[in-house]
């Protein structure tokens, strides 16, 4: 099992510099992942992840980095693309983009996007045949409600080959978002309103091992949850997923992570010291089999 981390982009987590200096921590520290949330509407301070991200392959040398997750239905496709294959570059092959239909309406509605989840499901798959084909150094010409391309073709194209590793995100015990997943490069399952179990697991990957077509190629099945401080205890919380075939546990360093509001009155100033000192603590150890 890899670890990584799952941060905001916004309140404290905006300013550039701490992020850079907490990528670089979570690389010394031993952690395998370094990800950034992705929204653009709340009305917080808030840094752009794929500018982020960038700059912090620029500082880091191993670490896997990406957002986790960004909407492909509010964006397009070639220049989600070009910003990924860039990034691939400067990281020379550490880039991973998380996907999803995005949970967070203010993303899609206050800008005009499109917003009933069935479209935007859409969208977003349409967008992610465009990308795969652009990454494969393929010539794109499609046409439909949402896009219009004309013998669009990119160079260069990934480190990453055949394409950067697309991580689907989506709610769980929703079908349709992990038979999506097994179309690409990992899942990420996330309980509605729950933390999956070890047995919720075993569904997971049953259930999307059976539809893809070739399970003889690397997966991976992503988890976010949070361990505890003390070592052993979050050896504990852990092994069983790795039993459950979880391949990558994201800590989630959010604002439930130390009980934040999540509503308007959001309290200041946010505790990022025991953030800084929990990643400074690195991932959590499983012994050896």
């Amino acid at each position: 099992m890899k670890f990584g981390l799952q941060l905001p982009n916004f309140g404290p987590f905006s300013e550039v510099d701490r992020l850079l200096a907490m990528a670089q921590e979570a690389e010394a520290a031993g952690w395998d992942g370094f990800f950034l949330w992705d929204h653009v509407a709340i009305p917080e301070r808030m840094a752009d992840s794929m500018t982020v991200l960038a700059a912090i392959a620029a500082v880091t040398s191993r670490i896997k980095i990406g957002p986790m997750i960004t909407g492909p239905a509010r964006r397009r496709p070639w220049k989600l693309a070009r910003e990924a294959t860039t990034i691939d570059h400067v990281s020379n092959g550490r880039f991973v983009l998380g996907i999803g239909l995005g949970a967070e309406p203010r993303d899609f509605d206050n800008v005009g996007e499109v917003v009933a989840a069935k479209p935007r499901a859409k969208k977003m798959d349409e967008a992610l045949a465009i990308m795969d084909a652009l990454w494969q150094g393929e010539t794109v010409n499609h046409h439909s409600d949402y896009f219009d391309i004309d013998d669009l073709r990119f160079e260069p194209r990934p480190v990453q080959q055949p394409r950067v590793p697309i991580w689907v995100a989506g709610l769980w015990p929703n079908k349709p978002p992990m038979r999506r997943a097994a179309r690409w490069d990992a899942a990420f399952p996330i309980g509605n309103g729950y933390t999956l179990s070890p047995d919720d697991w075993r569904d997971v990957v049953a259930y999307v091992n059976q539809h893809r077509s070739d399970t003889s190629t690397d997966y991976d099945f992503v988890h976010s949850g949070i361990t505890p401080a003390d070592a052993s205890a979050a050896q504990a919380t852990v092994a069983p997923y790795a039993d459950a075939g979880v391949t990558w546990w994201l800590e989630d360093i959010s604002p439930v992570r130390v009980g934040w509001d999540l509503g308007d009155d959001w309290p200041e100033p946010w505790p990022v010291d025991q953030i800084t000192d929990r990643i400074a603590a690195g991932p959590p150890q499983l012994s050896e089999p």
